[in-house]
């Protein structure tokens, strides 16, 4: 499918086919859309927990208004973002982008500066919010991937994440819950799946500026 006819061919699966599991390959394949994706200064400030343990979606799912693709997904995706980011977690991203470009850290000091001056200028609460909306890219890019391969997704913000971070053993780490995405096949049963895609016009939300 060429791109638009994926994204008119997605949709918000309500009822996924629990029989029906992905491939280890085409996993790989999302699992590497995750890797790639782009962020701000390339810092990454995010940890993706894969759940495909049956008893951890069961335990999941009472902290997710019961939705059903919790537990029916064949994977469950839950974006976690750093609760600050400080110089213990840009010192290894700036170690490792100097290996990458053949250099040292030190080359890379003056960077280095600018990313720690524009997170010094946070607060804890702003920074959270920032990391937070940087695990947003990685949720659509990792949507649209899989859109590509004609593989179903739900993002799942209807979640309770001092829950989600107490199951997954989270509590205790520099990272939160933030949102979560359930992947797999539609059901045959989905009634949704075959419902007319709902947008606003072109005109109603995109304006130019020539």
């Amino acid at each position: 499918m060429t791109a638009l006819e994926s994204l008119n061919w997605r949709y918000a699966t309500k009822q996924f086919d629990p029989t029906k599991k992905l491939s280890s390959e085409d996993w790989q394949t999302l699992e590497q859309s995750l890797v790639l994706t782009p962020s701000s200064f390339g810092l990454q400030p995010w940890k993706f927990i894969i759940v495909t343990n049956q008893d951890t979606k069961e335990a999941l799912r009472p902290h997710s208004w019961g939705q059903s693709q919790i537990t029916d997904s064949s994977h469950l995706v839950v974006f976690t973002s750093l609760k600050e980011v400080t110089e213990d977690n840009v010192d290894p991203w700036i170690a490792t982008m100097a290996e990458a470009q053949g250099k040292t850290p030190q080359d890379l000091e003056g960077y280095k500066d600018v990313v720690m001056g524009f997170i010094g200028n946070m607060s804890t609460e702003e920074c959270q919010a920032w990391t937070q909306r940087q695990a947003y890219i990685a949720l659509g890019q990792f949507m649209l991937t899989a859109a590509t391969m004609n593989i179903d997704t739900c993002p799942l913000e209807g979640i309770a994440p001092e829950f989600y971070d107490q199951i997954l053993d989270l509590s205790d780490t520099p990272f939160s819950t933030c949102v979560a995405c359930a992947v797999g096949y539609r059901s045959a049963d989905d009634k949704y799946a075959t419902s007319p895609k709902t947008r606003f016009t072109s005109d109603q939300v995109i304006q130019h500026i020539s």
